[in-house]
């Protein structure tokens, strides 16, 4: 019997947890202090708490180590250093905490170094002694950079660079960071990275890595201080650039390396590659994909980091470097060994008098750890030889213990990576059983709840436990019970009749002891009637409906809360028993309010948001759908639920009534989104339950009243761990095929139900109510199995149960099923038929045994068919009808027969596999019937006072024909209806004296002696013209017979057709129909409404249409129509347009018109300026030195004048190139008097005489003959 199986919990309610099992082998059990229920119960020394095996001290604090133990009686301490006995009490600087083996060493005065060593501390008392781990101290130290002088670096642009740091070795190891002057870290990318040990890795420089203050900085966590290495220059040059180059490696260096690492540690792998472009970094496993939940990628791409390493991850890694002018590989292999880890720890054994138990200490490690046990702190070889004891490499044996013999037993398990040390008591008592649940306690509960009843016990041996309900029978494991190991009662789904006194007794060798507790199962706390959103004006009131239902026993509290807070103390605020009503709304009452029931068991809590609007009328508001949420958030991340937090996005003037939560499980279901959970509007937090073996992503989608938002962008993947499985298959069902099989079908679980790899299913069976062991097979990837050699629909027991590589999944539900089914082996017996009238008949038959049913009895089949009519002697059988009566029915009826009929019929009974033998056929005759409608009715040799009534004999006779009835009258008319006997062999009749022009209308029936079959009618109109002839009438049909057209005519309008017609009947169906000529479309119509006149706008221009007008009957058959029309449309002719009345012409004319009159303002100011400039003789009278040159080269100032009349120019002068100077002013120009005296302007240009004769113009020597300039003409209007 495994040690594993006596794991046993105990809880004592408003007392303390204690946990305790006793038994033939017990494990990982602890004897319960509480002094108040067991008080003088020994126990042997257990560590509670100790320092850390490695413990690295900061030298400015003392130094405190921790060794903490429980026992009874309380354990005394005692310490080693550097494994020699350590007397505390001779150092003053030591001090020990009191009830405690605590030390606590002063060092303010004196060196830290001092104290470094092994320390041991060792709790012991009368029953044992327990060791901790050796504690190594060891003090922190933070050295200084040893001084260098770092020579400038000088490279040319594109060779790779490496900046070592070379930290000095602290304890424990420093944290590396490049950065500059200004305490600025330098920027990585995948061109420059640092390296583990702190070096900087250049693939490839360029010029803007020139700096002088490339500063390595380490920072020791201990101490919290920071050392710098002397900054370092890299001055870049340019004159002799590097080439393009494919990929090599910087580190490591060569093909291939080795790295080893110990197993639970995490390994990181890095490779730097030198190479022009910079290469691209990736890694590849050998023979094997990277662990796919415990692998990342770091240092853009150059470092793998792989946590919690196993042995499996060990083997050949490959780093491929790769730019555009090649790649290279390096090979790395990992080695992975293992410091000794458990497996199974040794446990803490309570054996009573002559019981046996083992203590295992199971451990691995890589090389193999080899095992020692010590007993109190001692060698188990040095210690006293004890019979009872036996050790089989890493397990003791112990059997027949005495009382007295109590021990801390140690197992120490070392290899070259460490060690590790377990202590494990044997503790040997006798005591008989103590039920620790406090008595008479009152458990309530709701209904549909779990319900958990508590029996804590102790005893040694273990008690056992036993349930009793309201002191009947002793409650066993079932459906609705679970009795746990540690006693505890567990009824799954609580309900009123699981309320009362329960019982539960503890019982061992020494004794027993039984404990009362009271189980009350109440109602549940329901809102019957929610608060609904409002919206209400402002000064208004606003109510809120909470009616609840609760348990009459349970005292009940309301509570209202606005926005998740108190409700303001405002006396607006009226709180009833089920209402909250506000008045005189204000703007500030707006929010979301909130009403909950609570009780001492449960609350239920329900929402509604308040939403204030001004009285005045106000625009109409726009509603929209709800933007995404935002900034998803994971937080208390746990192996089976996270929380999940985001950020409402703007709602649109329309409250977010919810959030809809969806997830995506990628290593599953990739690109696939479910649905997860809704919450209210008002949340912006989820607590999500996980399901293990998911790699979760989550997004968020807001609801309000138009609609749905967007999706969220995804939060952060979340991986939970694999698990056994939580549940097991759906719709498990046992159903045989054929009679010797039975297939067991389920619905195969999704990956998110598989909780982890290697999903299985064990499939389960044996035969009901018989003494056979379960049979058991093991599939994967089906969903069904299937079971031979079974007897014929025998009842099984059913399960199936799902396994993966953690664990198997629950305890599985036991399902009914069945072996197949065969056919009924026997035919019923004593058929016999009723026939109640011409139709109907009843049959009885005596039910077959259950022992030939061979199946589960479906029901019975009764087959009948029609032999022969007793009228018609050629008649033939009918095809058999057949109708199925389900369970033990031992009697039906047959509807639907044919009167004066022959009948044949018989029984068979039937269940799911088919139908059993049929009964010997029985017959029986139906008697005569009404006959059928004759088969035709129609009018033929019509003339103006006569024609003949012709008909054919009914299809059905059901008998024999006696004779028909024919009557007549006209339509619309007072006559009497007039009625004729015709005899059986008749089909025909004249009828005369009839009037013209009048309609008639005919009923025509056959009789048999069981009376009168249903009529066939027709209509006839005789005309004072020839009729035209129609096809027979089908039985049961009137003839449509009467309205004809008349002449047809038309004419054309602009736009449409006039058609009139001719036309007398009193059918109202009457409709225009038309089609382009030489179409194959169908026709289209239109209906005129009793018109004789139509107008048909829907032709187009230049077209040619056939129309018609018809008249249809209600089943919307054509019954007359007139001859076709040809109706030509002719094209539209274009109209003239008067021009002078378009508004675009009128508008060109003023445009043109404005542009004349501006011209002709331009015009009128020129001529008022302009004039003649009469310098040409002033000129040549006075030669000046200076102006004669210019005149020889760039020609002289002419005369300058208007081409109309010459003026004096009232303007600014312009020069003799035709530009303006913009010193120039426009007043520089002085008496412009006829006949005045030449004179300089302000300038010292000569103006002359200007004179206002209108003169002939000259061309005489050089004088210009240009036009005016446009900046004069702009000058001119100054």
């Amino acid at each position: 019997m495994s040690t594993m199986n006596w794991k046993r919990r105990f809880t004592l309610c408003e007392c303390a947890v204690m946990v305790l099992l006793l038994g033939h082998m017990t494990s990982a059990l602890e004897v319960p202090l509480d002094s108040k229920v067991l008080e003088g119960l020994p126990q042997p020394p257990t560590i509670t708490h100790q320092s850390p095996k490695d413990y690295i001290i900061d030298p400015r604090e003392n130094i405190v180590i921790h060794c903490e133990a429980k026992g009874n009686p309380h354990p005394s301490f005692s310490w080693t250093r550097n494994g020699t006995h350590f007397d505390v009490e001779k150092d003053h600087k030591v001090i020990t905490r009191s009830n405690s083996g605590t030390l606590v060493i002063d060092i303010s005065e004196e060196k830290a170094e001092a104290y470094e060593g092994v320390y041991q501390c060792m709790a012991r008392n009368e029953h044992g002694t327990a060791v901790s781990n050796n504690i190594v101290i060891r003090q922190s130290k933070s050295p200084l950079w040893s001084k260098e002088r770092n020579e400038p670096i000088t490279v040319q642009v594109g060779v790779s660079l490496i900046l070592h740091c070379r930290p000095p070795a602290g304890l424990p190891p420093p944290i590396i960071f490049w950065m500059d002057n200004n305490f600025q870290r330098l920027p990585q990318n995948s061109r420059v990275s640092q390296a583990l040990n702190g070096d900087l890795y250049f693939s490839n420089v360029l010029a803007e890595d020139t700096r002088n203050d490339y500063i390595c900085y380490a920072r020791f966590p201990h101490t919290q201080t920071i050392q710098q290495k002397q900054p370092i220059t890299v001055n870049v040059l340019n004159d002799r650039p590097a080439g393009e180059r494919k990929p090599s490696f910087m580190y490591p260096s060569g093909d291939s390396s080795t790295v080893s690492v110990l197993r639970g540690e995490t390994l990181e792998l890095e490779c730097f590659a030198d190479g022009l472009p910079t290469p691209e970094i990736s890694w590849t496993k050998a023979n094997g994909d990277l662990p796919n939940d415990r692998f990342s990628f770091h240092n853009f791409q150059k470092t793998l980091k792989i946590t919690e390493v196993m042995e499996a991850d060990g083997g050949d890694y490959h780093c491929l470097a790769r730019n555009r002018l090649g790649n290279a590989q390096h090979i790395i292999t990992v080695v992975v060994k293992a410091a000794p880890f458990w497996i199974s720890a040794p446990r803490n054994l309570v054996l009573a008098p002559k019981e046996m138990g083992m203590l295992i200490c199971h451990v691995g490690g890589n090389p193999k750890p080899t095992i020692t046990w010590l007993v109190n702190g001692v060698p188990i070889e040095n210690s006293h030889k004890d019979p009872s004891r036996k050790i089989e490499d890493n397990t003791i044996i112990l059997s027949d213990v005495q009382t007295g013999s109590s021990a801390v037993y140690q197992c120490n398990a070392s290899n070259e990576f460490g060690y590790l040390l377990a202590n494990a008591f044997v503790n040997v008592l006798a005591e008989p059983p103590r039920v620790l649940t406090p008595p008479n306690y009152v458990y309530q509960v709701i209904s549909n709840r779990q319900a958990m009843l508590d029996c804590a016990s102790f005893g040694s041996p273990i008690p056992k436990i036993t349930w009793f309900k309201d002191g009947q029978t002793a409650i066993v494991n079932g459906d609705s019970y679970i009795l746990h190991e540690n006693g505890t009662l567990q009824i799954n789904v609580a309900q009123p009749l699981n309320s009362g006194k329960y019982t539960c007794v503890a019982t061992n060798s020494l004794g027993n002891r039984e404990n009362h507790v009271y189980l009350e199962v109440k109602e549940p706390t329901r809102i019957l009637k929610q608060p609904e959103y409002k919206k209400v004006q402002r000064s208004s009131k606003a109510v809120f409906e909470c009616k609840v239902k609760h348990d009459p026993t349970l005292i009940p509290t309301m509570t209202w809360l606005k926005d998740n807070g108190e409700l303001p103390d405002d006396e607006r605020f009226v709180v009833d028993s089920d209402s909250l009503t506000i008045n005189d709304v204000t703007q500030e009452d707006e929010g979301t309010y909130t009403c909950i029931m609570n009780t001492t068991l449960d609350q239920d809590s329900a929402s509604a948001t308040l939403t204030v609007v001004e009285a005045t009328a106000a625009p109409p508001i726009i509603y929209e759908r709800p933007d995404p949420p935002r900034d998803l958030e994971l937080t208390d991340q746990k192996e089976r639920s996270v929380q999940l937090t985001w950020t409402p996005g703007d709602e649109h003037n329309s409250p977010v009534q919810s959030f809809l939560i969806q997830y995506e499980d990628s290593l599953h279901e990739q690109d696939v989104w479910n649905n997860m959970t809704e919450v209210p509007g008002t949340s912006t937090t989820a607590h999500l339950d996980l399901s293990p073996y998911v790699y979760y992503s989550f997004r968020v989608l807001a609801l309000n009243d138009v609609g749905l938002s967007e999706a969220s962008i995804p939060s952060n993947q979340y991986r939970t761990n694999p698990a056994s499985p939580d549940e097991n298959p759906s719709d498990v069902e046992g159903t045989g095929t054929e009679p010797d099989n039975m297939v067991i079908s389920w619905n195969e679980m999704t990956g998110l139900q598989s909780n982890g790899p290697g999903l299985q299913y064990k499939v389960s069976w044996r035969q009901k109510d018989t003494d056979e062991d379960w049979m058991s097979i093991i599939v994967a990837n089906v969903s069904e199995y299937v079971v031979t050699g079974t007897p014929t629909f025998v009842p099984y027991e059913v399960t199936v149960q799902a396994i993966n590589d953690y664990g198997s999944g629950p305890k599985p539900e036991v399902v009914l099923g069945y072996s197949g089914e065969d056919r009924p082996t026997m035919a019923p017996e004593s058929v016999k038929v009723l026939v109640q009238n011409s139709t109907v008949a009843e049959v009885h038959w005596e039910p077959i045994p259950p022992s030939t049913v061979k199946g589960k009895m479906l029901g019975y089949k009764v087959s009948y068919w029609k032999e022969k009519s007793l009228q018609k002697e050629d008649s033939k059988p009918e095809k058999p009808q057949e109708l199925t009566f389900s369970g033990n029915e031992t009697e039906g009826r047959l509807p639907d027969l044919q009167p004066y009929s022959q009948y044949s019929i018989n029984v068979r009974a039937f269940n799911g596999k088919g139908d059993g033998p049929p009964s010997t056929n029985q017959k029986f005759e139906t008697p005569e019937g009404v006959p059928g409608p004759p088969t035709f009715l129609r009018i033929t040799n019509p003339n103006l006072e006569s024609f003949t009534v012709e008909w054919g004999p009914p299809v059905d006779d059901n008998g024999r024909i006696t004779g028909y009835i024919l009557k007549y009258q006209p339509i619309n008319n007072t006559e009497e209806l007039k009625e004729m006997t015709l005899l059986a062999n008749e089909t025909s009749v004249i009828l005369e004296n009839l009037k013209y022009s009048t309609r008639y209308k005919f009923y025509l029936n056959a009789m048999t002696i069981k009376g009168s079959g249903p009529i066939v009618t027709t209509a006839i109109t005789i005309m004072d013209e020839a009729l035209i002839r129609q096809p027979a009438v089908e039985a049961g049909k009137a003839r449509p017979v009467g309205p004809v057209f008349g002449s047809v005519n038309f004419s054309l309008e602009e736009d449409h057709a006039i058609l009139n017609w001719e036309y007398t009947g009193d059918e109202n169906n009457v409709y225009v129909e038309y089609m382009l000529d030489n179409s194959k479309e169908a026709w289209k119509r239109e209906a005129v409404n009793g018109s004789r006149t139509y107008q048909l706008k829907s032709l187009k221009a230049g077209m040619t249409y056939r129309v018609r007008v018809v008249a249809k009957d209600h089943g919307d058959a054509t019954v007359h129509s007139t001859e076709e029309l040809l109706i030509a449309v002719p094209a539209m002719t274009s109209r003239q347009v008067d021009i002078a009345t378009q508004g675009w012409f009128i508008g060109l004319m003023c445009a043109i018109a404005l542009l004349i009159l501006v011209l002709l303002i331009v015009c009128f100011i020129k001529r008022n300026k302009g004039g003649k400039y009469p310098v040409k003789e002033k000129e040549e009278a006075h030669q000046d030195p200076e102006i004669q040159p210019m005149k020889e080269d760039d020609g002289t100032f002419g005369e300058y004048s208007d081409t109309e009349d010459h003026k004096p120019l009232k303007g600014s002068r312009t020069p003799s190139n035709g530009t303006v100077k913009k010193d120039d002013s426009d007043d520089s120009l002085v008496d412009y008097g006829e006949g005045g005296d030449g004179q300089f302007n302000e300038d010292g240009s000569f103006i002359g005489q200007y004179s206002g004769k209108k003169e002939k113009d000259t061309a005489e020597g050089n004088e210009s003959s240009e036009a005016p300039s446009p900046v004069n003409a702009m000058n001119s209007f100054v």
